[in-house]
Order: structure tokens, then C-alpha cells, then sequence
């Protein structure tokens, strides 16, 4: 079993009178020439969204990202305005974008209430966990940057990849019961249920979600876990408290018993690769079918 693949690698409230007061005089500092200008100050939050700007070749607009944007690798250049689910709206305006491009779900909801209702246009890019949403995403992304050619391109380059990623997994005869661990720490598995970036990347790579009792993530019981029997553990490619060896994670009471376990069935691949749903997940439900199945796909 391949172990390592990788072929391209909070907050509480934060709006309170003075925080008010920076956000105003930034605004104030941004002045009547910077509403006048077409959009060449662009910030990009979420990693999908920063990648979609560079493949459409519009990087040189970009003056910022979150956390969350580190490929490609040139992309953690720019000033890095925070964790997309923690935003600080002084902060986020601090670097004087005169667009912001959002991915859904960036947060908390009262500093996204903050910029949108300042002199910057804010525009929503949709996260959806399917081959489909990827294309909506670079579509919104196109039209506001007013890269419409780019984008229908793009498009089209991915539906094709998805196209050849159905074909090969459509051989699959038999498939892995899959469980995505995103977390071990303490002791307790924290793995993925329905809706999510994991349950959405095993669907495209031909593989089941092991745990489909509930949405989201949760930590699971050991009784859960041995109920689920997994063929396969999958996790992100990262140290620390999330991580942990391959003897710590199969070490795990509920684990032991898997077929997961018995044949030390384990894949790692880089998180934003895995999970992020942009330009490159094609190639990366494809690297993940590949470790599942090997030969089996033609």
C-alpha cells in the first residue's frame, strides 16, 4: 500500500467598538481613487480560490491569502491575512484589496458582515465537494476577474480529467470501505461522516465512505469504529497532534480489530491536495484510486 503520495503538493467575536473604529479609518485611507480602479488588488481566501487565480494565469493581481493558500508554492509570497474561518476585518482591509474573493464558509459571519458592507467588492466563491462544483467555482472566479475565456478553458481541461478519472474507476469491481481520520489526539479518533471535502474526494476516487451514520466530523467510539470494519485508513500527510505513526494510529482500541489493521492498509496524502476542490483534484482522486486499487484500474 502506498503511503505517502504526493504528486503536485476560531475565533470568538471579534466586532467590538474600537475593532469599529480601525475598520472605518482604513476605509477612510482607501479614498475615491481606489473605488475607481478595475479590481487590481485582489485578495484570495481559500486555498481552492487562490489556486483557481493562479491557473487562470491572474496571479500578478493578487496582494494577499489566507492561511489556508499555500500552493502554489509562490502563493505563500503574499501577505498572509489569517485562517479564512478566523478573519479580522482590519486586518483583511489592512492590505487595501479592492476585491475580495471568498470561499464559502470563511468566517466568523460578523467580520464577513464587516466587509461586505465596505467600500470592497466581496464576492462568494461555492464550495461544493463534487467534480461539478469545482467547475461553478472556477466560473465565478473567471467572470469576476473578467477571465470568462480563461475559465471556460480550464473548465474544460478539468471535465476532461474527471472524464478519464470515471472511466478508470468504473473497473472497479469490488469497493474499499474507506475511513478518514482527520484527528487522534487524545486517544479519541475524530474521522469523517457524510457532506464533507473527504466523503466528496472517496466518491470521485471509486471508493465508501466507511462512516455514513452522520454529517460532518466526529470523534467516534471504539464500538463505531469496529462496527464500520474499514479496509482502508485514510489521513493527511501532517505531524503533530492530528497525525501520529502508523504503529500509534493502528494501535487504537477500536482499530485493532479492522481489516484496515490487519493489513496495516494506510494512505497519507497532502491535505490541501487532497481535500482543497480546485484545479487539482482530478489527479488527486486519481492518485488515491490508484493506492486503493493499483492494477485494478485500466
Amino acid at each position: 500500500m502506498q503511503k505517502f503520495l504526493r504528486r503536485e503538493r476560531a475565533s470568538g467575536r471579534l466586532l467590538m467598538a474600537a475593532c469599529f473604529a480601525g475598520i472605518v479609518a482604513l476605509l477612510m485611507l482607501r479614498g475615491p481613487a481606489f473605488a475607481a480602479e478595475e479590481q487590481q488588488r485582489v485578495l484570495s481566501i481559500g486555498g481552492a480560490v487562490t489556486e483557481i487565480v493562479f491557473a487562470l494565469g491572474e496571479e500578478d493581481r493578487l496582494v494577499g491569502r489566507d492561511t489556508t493558500s499555500s500552493y502554489p508554492p509562490e502563493a505563500e509570497d503574499l501577505p498572509d491575512v489569517g485562517y479564512m474561518r478566523a478573519l479580522a476585518p482590519e486586518g483583511v482591509l489592512s492590505i487595501r484589496p479592492d476585491l475580495i474573493l471568498a470561499r464559502e464558509g470563511s468566517g466568523p459571519p460578523e467580520a464577513i458582515e464587516v466587509l461586505k458592507a465596505a467600500s470592497v467588492e466581496f464576492v462568494e466563491v461555492p464550495d461544493s465537494f463534487s467534480a461539478e462544483g469545482i467547475g461553478e467555482a472556477i466560473r465565478v472566479v473567471a467572470e469576476t476577474l473578467d477571465a470568462t475565456e480563461k475559465g471556460d478553458a480550464l473548465r474544460a481541461a478539468i471535465a476532461s480529467e474527471f472524464e478519464r478519472l470515471a472511466a478508470m474507476t468504473s473497473s472497479i469491481d469490488r469497493r474499499k470501505r474507506v475511513l478518514f481520520i482527520l484527528s487522534t489526539q487524545g486517544g479519541r479518533i475524530l474521522a469523517s461522516g457524510t457532506g464533507t471535502a473527504a466523503d466528496g474526494i472517496l466518491k470521485l476516487a471509486g471508493a465508501d465512505n466507511a462512516i455514513t451514520q452522520f454529517e460532518g466530523y466526529k470523534q467516534l467510539t471504539d464500538e463505531a469504529i469496529i462496527s464500520a470494519n474499514p479496509d482502508v485508513i485514510l489521513m493527511m500527510d501532517r505531524g503533530g497532534n492530528h497525525g501520529g505513526d502508523d504503529d500509534a494510529v493502528f494501535s487504537q482500541p477500536g482499530l485493532k480489530p479492522t481489516e484496515a489493521a490487519k493489513n496495516r492498509a494506510i494512505i497519507r496524502m497532502d491535505g490541501l491536495y487532497l481535500l482543497g476542490f480546485g484545479p487539482r483534484t482530478a489527479n488527486a482522486a486519481l492518485d488515491l484510486a490508484e493506492a486503493l486499487y493499483g492494477d485494478e484500474l485500466h
